[in-house]
Parts: C-alpha cells; structure tokens; sequence
C-alpha cells in the first residue's frame, strides 16, 4: 500500500513514513491509493472475530510494511480489556429493536479518541526504536484529542507531546484531565483563542518543512491516516453486532466536528461494509451540516465560532473533509487543490448545482444540526424512556439520528466521551450528577500545569525550541 496527497504533490510513501510526518509537503492529507475491498467471503468470516483479531485484519491492509508479527502484538498490546474495560473493547447496546449504542469510551481518558490513540502510541514508540529517532508531536484539542494522545503518549521513549488547547474553552473536566499532566515528556498550551486557531497554528509550524525536520515535527490529529484507519475497525465491529447476515445494512449516526470519525465511517462503507446512511450530526458550529444541505462550504472565523455545551465539536474548519472531497472529484488533486486554495485563503467554496454535488447522494450521508435546548431534551428523555445516560455530543448523533433515520431496519448511534466528562450539562438535564469512574473523583482539584500563550506561530516555536533539548 502506498500513500499520496490529496493534493497531489507527494511522492507515493509507505504507511510509516507518512505515520510520522503529519501534512504532507504540499499541504494535503495523506490519503492511500486506493481503498482495499471486503467482499462477502471476507465479510463472513470476519464476523466471528474478537477485536484484536478484526483490527489486524483490517489494518494490515493499510499498514503492509510493518511485518505482521510485529503489527499482531502492537494490536494485542493496545486493545485489551485492562485498558478498555472489557474484552468487547467497543461493546454495542441495544435501546430498543433497531436503535443501538456503539460505547467507545471506556478507555483511559473516557472519549473515543482512545481507540486510535492508544494504538498510534505504539505505533510512534515502534517506528522510532526501529530508526533511533525522536518525535516531538505538535497536536490541538477541542477537548478530548488532546488528552487521549497525551495519555497515550505519557512517558513513551523518544517522543515529547506539545498540545495546544483553546483555553477557557473546554469543559472543567477536559481542562483538568490534560492539565493536571506532569510527565515530563507532556507539555500543554492554553491558546488565547478557538480551536481552529490551535489547528491553523498547527498546521502553520507542519508547513515550516525546515523547522519541522530540524525539530522531528509529527502530529497526532485526524490529519494522521493512522488515526482514521484505526476507528474504521469499530464500524465493522459494530455492524457484525447488530446482524446476522451481510445481505443487512445499518446506518450510523455520528457527532462529528473535524470530519475524523464519520471519515473513518465513509471508509469502512467505500470498503464494502454494508452502510445504508452515515448521519452527520454537528451541534451550532454547523458548518459541515451547511454544506450537505446547500453545498457551500465556509468555514467560520474565530468570531463566528460558538462556544457551546458539545465542546468538542465547537469546531468550524474541518480538517479530514478535505478527504472526502478527494474521493467526491474522483481523486482529483488538482480540483482539490483549487478547491482549498480558497479555503486556505479564509474563503469558501460552492458546489450547488455542479455535477459533483449531484454526486454527494452516492456517498449515502444526511445531516442535521442540534442546539443546546435540544441536547439536554435527549439527555433527559434517553434516561427516562431508557435509564442510560448520554453525554452532551453523543446527545447531538442520537437527536440527529432518530430524526433523519427514516425506515433504517438498524441505526446505530456512535458514543464518544462518557457523561462524567460533562456533568453540569448533564445535571441540568437530570437533575444529579453522573457517576465518576474510580481514580477521577478529584480531578478538578489536582495541581495544573500548563503554558498560556496567544495566537502567535513565533510563539509555540520558540517554545518548542526551548523544550527540545
């Protein structure tokens, strides 16, 4: 397998040479050749496997240069029930005939961004023993990447961790959880502004080719392939849960800010996985909702970006669209790169009316939006008819879902972060607290350590020159 550019200026590379670098040099995404196909037999018999086993199979598609021993135990390492609490590793719970919960947020940090990041981790610490280098890993956070990855990351041989977070902006809990960090390796920067100011600075230093080879410049983001090939495992996963023949199709309902986890989704369904519909949720930060309805794709300024009761989605730059539009022009990277051109100018795009808009409805994705009355309305209505509670994003997949899925014989609702995270919205819906998960009783209360800086490139490379010695 190799991998190109979305916008077409990178040589073909192997899975481990662009699970380092981030960016490609051109600006792009790294995106692979073209997407393995699962036919029936494969799909048969994969539906008997544990995690471990399912995740080899559909990685070593993607990851062919690290040898299959090695990939095997990386994976065994990863997804175990000590780190995840069971053995299912993304155990499916059904609400009522047709409706289901896809729980991916039992591991370390309570967020699904824990799936791809424990592995990433072992990915990172593998390829570096193997070449003897270092890595220092630039990322930004909404709330829930950046203490997946720091976790992930914590005391790991050869590989420092720079995480760039909006500050003020994310729940007590987040701010707390990735703060609190005093691993040496782990360093934290509360941003003077939103969250795509954290990814534009991010992605400014990646673009910095000198600095970035000076200073082994790596990201854990979606913008990393090895992120999005990870969460494509419980898409399948979920869907041999809930059926029990291939000749069925689900629909997935997905919170989504950044693109990242219902790209996986789009993946798995490019694969052959029998997707009907993936139901893109966003919360009022709805730029990608906007564009599956109109075909207009303007990211918001800093201004226009909301701060709201789903934090983790306050985002209004989403990074892995620009992968969708590479498979929606037939991979064309040169209409993508002149479709970004704009948007890397603070502009937006247009397609309405264009044949490739006409093309999105083969893609199979419906959106919607939810606001912050709504959210708590789900919260409160999902305890109530069901006695489970939901946090305030998978709050925004579940309003989404059950109001687009239509006839869908299986929908299957994507959890992301355990309501713990997110307890005064959750008391405001029900009236108490939610339970805490033993050892984050006193989060809150635990000395903080992190940089404040404001929207300056200058800024975080200074500070990561000085903290790479």
């Amino acid at each position: 397998m190799r991998y190109h550019s979305t916008r077409g200026g990178m040589p073909p590379k192997t899975f481990t040479e662009i699970l380092l670098s981030g960016l490609a040099p051109d600006g792009g995404l790294a995106v692979p050749e073209a997407y393995p196909q699962i036919g029936a037999a494969e799909l048969t018999a994969w539906r008997e496997l544990d995690y471990s086993a399912l995740a080899f199979e559909v990685l070593s598609r993607f990851m062919d240069d690290i040898p299959a021993q090695d990939l095997r135990q990386l994976i065994d390492r990863t997804y175990t029930p000590k780190i995840f609490g069971s053995s299912e590793i993304t155990p499916v719970q059904t609400l009522e005939s047709g409706l289901h919960l896809l729980h991916l947020s039992n591991g370390p940090t309570l967020a699904f961004k824990d799936i791809a990041m424990q592995l990433l981790g072992n990915l990172f610490e593998y390829a570096l023993a193997k070449n003897y280098e270092e890595l220092n890993i630039l990322g930004a956070t909404s709330g829930d990447t950046g203490s997946s990855a720091e976790y992930a990351m914590r005391g790991k041989r050869g590989i420092r961790v720079f995480m760039l977070s909006p500050y003020g902006k994310m729940s007590r809990f987040q701010t707390a959880q990735m703060f609190s960090l005093q691993d040496e390796n782990i360093f934290n920067i509360a941003i003077e502004g939103v969250f795509d100011d954290c990814q534009d600075l991010v992605k400014a230093v990646s673009s910095d080719h000198s600095f970035k080879q000076q200073y082994h410049i790596g990201t854990v983001n979606s913008i990393n392939w090895a992120r999005i090939a990870a969460q494509i495992v419980y898409y399948f996963k979920a869907y041999f849960a809930v059926t029990r023949s291939n000749d069925e199709q689900v629909s997935f309902s997905v919170p989504s800010g950044n693109f990242g986890n219902i790209c996986a989704g789009h993946v798995a369904r490019m694969m052959g996985l029998p997707i009907r519909h993936l139901i893109l949720a966003t919360n009022e930060n709805d730029v990608l909702n906007e564009f599956f309805r109109s075909g207009l794709y303007r990211p918001r300024t800093a201004g226009e970006t909301r701060h709201t009761s789903s934090p983790s989605m306050d985002i209004s730059k989403a990074s892995n669209f620009e992968r969708f539009i590479y498979d929606l022009t037939g991979r064309d990277a040169m209409r993508v790169r002149e479709l970004w051109q704009s948007v890397d100018q603070g502009g937006a795009f247009d397609l309405f009316g264009s044949k490739l808009w006409a093309q999105t409805k083969d893609f199979g994705i419906l959106s919607g939006t939810s606001n912050h009355a709504e959210r708590i309305s789900t919260i409160r209505e999902i305890y109530r008819k069901y006695n489970v509670l939901v946090d305030t994003h998978t709050a925004d997949g579940l309003k989404v879902g059950m109001e687009l899925r239509g006839d869908d014989a299986h929908l299957i609702c994507v959890e992301t972060a355990l309501p713990a995270k997110f307890s005064e919205s959750i008391h405001e819906a029900v009236g108490f607290e939610p339970t805490r998960p033993v050892g984050y009783e006193d989060l809150e209360a635990l000395p903080q350590r992190f940089e404040r800086m404001p929207v300056d490139v200058s800024r975080v490379k200074q500070f990561i020159t000085e903290h790479s010695n």
